[in-house]
């Protein structure tokens, strides 16, 4: 695969990854009350809880991205 290829790639997972967080965090703040009755049909949790593990999540999935999709995205264009 050559650079181009490769900046490419990176580029548009950068871009679907960020989109899926979005979206997340929209589903989040816009249907949270549906969400909130929907895990704890399954799991007992208190609403502090499922904000923290869902502000928790959103976060490591942020860095996921950045370390794997935008550092490597950046250290591409530069030595290119």
């Amino acid at each position: 695969m050559n650079t181009i290829g490769l900046h490419d790639f990176l580029l548009y997972s950068l871009v679907i990854n960020y989109a899926i967080l979005l979206i997340w965090f929209g589903v989040f703040v816009f249907a949270h009350d549906f969400i909130y009755r929907m895990h704890t049909r399954w799991f007992s949790l208190p609403l502090q809880a499922f904000d923290t593990i869902h502000y928790a999540g959103m976060a490591a999935y942020k860095i996921g991205i950045i370390l794997l999709n935008l550092v490597p995205l950046i250290a591409l264009c530069i030595i290119s």
